[in-house]
């Protein structure tokens, strides 16, 4: 039994070793990371820090402003694509390799075996995004195994629903956006216009809609009272398994799922375990959004995690920020108590600003006790993005992303920190700045505690909170504390988010002990696992454990037989 821990990587980001970064700048100008610049030495590495799964983000073809018709591939109209380099949640073949990503195109397929090969030769398993909610405006594949039918090929464009299509329509209106689709013959066309992805029912949705892409129908008649056509089974339906069987039988370990709770669970609840007949041990997380649904995602739609983004990751940032109390870490995780091994923890993704942004809290090291919390507080899993343990700020002005504290996903891009950590393959920190290594040093050590602590995998929980109010020894408002054990390991772990160092009394009451079946008496030493110092090793059941805290830090003391 192992604690997932997830490194994320934006392909097209990582291993760009240009420094040109002209906003809105092409291909030719700011580079592109490649599928190859994931070396066995540079898989080896992050291993090394304690993931034990990757997400490559962005793999699959999507819309883009660089053409590659030599290679037989369509091009896309520039107006309808964000960005130079495009969303990767525009997908323009779901059966195909984005050809940025390759050093030879034709080849692409393969390269991407070859990655699937190496990474697990490192140890580590592979997850890939499944966008089901919609496609790219040009959607074509011409990489589709067979007799395959694109999506929409078939459909019945004089009718704004019809349970066989896989596209919704508004018959008689041209797609009209409220801005330039350019004019002439160079201007993009659309009749009728399809629906956009995020469920905009008009000809005309706004630079704040997803304009690029367009919305898949899964049988909801949504200008119907959202009545559902499910029987017989969808043509959307059949479409969409057979791309998840495809990239299955590619070795793949798990499918990241966008925007899950936009189609319907009862697609998830056919298609999942049909998956999982042929290739039981892939793994489907979900991003989900709506706390009322994530019962019915796990039960009915079989996913095995859901995103907890609107419960821990807005509480955390709350918190680091000084907006919220720590004490409200204990409703947050009280809250899916039944589910908790089933939620992934992140402090980042390609979607959320940078800790270290201005957006955030300003300075990564604040964040070093909400990390420790999501890592060691339960036994689900957690998520790193790529920079994040090197603090990253996300401050760039890229070009369509703009400053906003986020890391482009739609521009072509190297990243400073993550550059001189990969140092042209080098993988090294010789480029990193004092206070990178440090905070990379600080990851590196609570990741790997992730699976080498027993009581941190897969040991049993107790939050200290309830018998820790406000006193002259400890204050809710800052710190958090609870206790976890396996075995014979008894941890204490206390988070600081306070920008003042504290001598905190962390009241240990007796119905812990009991509940972990513990002699308290036999304990004779303890050790702080974050920075390898001897602690003093008494401790006893209703009374306090005096620590000192630095500020925005967090101690996790590991306490002997």
């Amino acid at each position: 039994m192992s604690k997932i821990v997830i490194y994320q990587v934006l392909a097209r980001l990582f291993g760009n070793t240009g420094t040109a970064n002209i906003p809105n700048g092409s291909i030719a100008e700011n580079g592109c990371g490649k599928i190859s610049s994931f070396t066995p030495k540079v898989l080896k590495e992050i291993r090394k820090m304690g993931f034990t799964h990757i997400w490559y983000t962005g793999l699959l073809e999507h819309a883009t402003q660089t053409d590659y018709p030599e290679y037989g591939i369509r091009k896309n109209h520039p107006a309808i694509v964000k960005g130079k380099a495009g969303s990767p949640y525009a997908i323009r073949d779901y059966y195909d390799i984005d050809p940025d990503l390759a050093d030879n195109i034709p080849d692409r397929m393969l390269e991407f075996e070859a990655l699937v090969a190496r990474t697990h030769q490192a140890g580590l398993k592979i997850i890939i995004d499944f966008v089901p909610n919609h496609v790219a405006r040009q959607y074509y594949s011409d990489a589709k195994p067979g007799k395959t039918v694109d999506l929409g090929a078939n459909d019945d464009v004089q009718t704004t629903f019809s349970p066989d299509n896989n596209f919704y329509y508004i018959p008689g209106q041209a797609f009209a956006p409220s801005f330039d689709l350019e004019a002439g013959e160079k201007a993009y066309y659309e009749f009728p216009a399809k629906v956009t992805g995020n469920d905009c029912f008009s000809a005309h949705p706004d630079k704040n809609d997803w304009y690029e892409t367009v919305k898949l129908n899964y049988g909801i008649d949504y200008l119907n009272n959202k009545h559902s056509h499910f029987d017989p089974v969808p043509d959307t339906w059949r479409k969409m398994c057979d791309i998840l069987l495809f990239w299955a039988s590619k070795n793949i370990d798990g499918f990241r799922c966008d925007m899950a709770e936009m189609v319907p669970v009862e697609f998830w609840g056919w298609a999942i375990p049909l998956v999982k007949q042929t290739y039981p041990d892939v793994q489907f997380i979900a991003e989900i959004y709506n706390p009322n649904q994530y019962r019915n995602y796990l039960q009915n739609g079989k996913f095995d995690y859901l995103y907890d983004k609107v419960g821990l990751y807005d509480t955390l940032r709350e918190v680091v920020c000084g907006k919220q109390s720590a004490q409200a870490i204990t409703d947050c995780w009280q809250s899916v108590g039944d589910i908790q091994e089933q939620m992934l923890y992140f402090l980042e993704n390609h979607d959320e600003q940078r800790i270290a942004s201005t957006f955030f809290a300003g300075d990564p090291v604040k964040a070093l006790p909400a990390l420790v919390v999501l890592a060691a507080m339960h036994k689900n899993p957690v998520m790193i993005y790529s920079g994040q343990e090197l603090g990253e700020k996300g401050m760039d002005s890229e070009g369509f992303s703009g400053r906003d504290g986020r890391t482009t996903i739609f521009d072509y891009w190297s990243v400073e920190s993550l550059r001189n950590w990969y140092n042209k393959g080098k993988i090294n920190t010789a480029l990193l700045t004092d206070e990178q290594k440090a905070l990379r040093d600080f990851y590196i050590t609570v990741l790997n505690l992730c699976n080498s602590s027993e009581a941190i995998r897969e040991g049993k929980f107790f939050d200290l909170m309830y018998v820790n109010p406000h006193s002259d020894f400890f204050n809710p408002g800052k710190q958090y504390a609870f206790m976890r054990y396996a075995g014979n390991e008894l941890l204490l772990i206390v988070a600081n988010f306070d920008e003042l160092e504290v001598d905190a009394g962390i009241f240990l009451p007796a119905t812990a002990f009991d509940y972990f079946g513990i002699d308290e008496t036999k304990i004779v030493s303890a050790k702080e696992l974050l920075s390898d110092e001897e602690m003093p090793g008494k401790i006893r059941r209703n009374s306090r454990y005096l620590i000192h805290l630095a500020s925005t830090s967090a101690s996790i003391i590991r306490f002997f037989n």
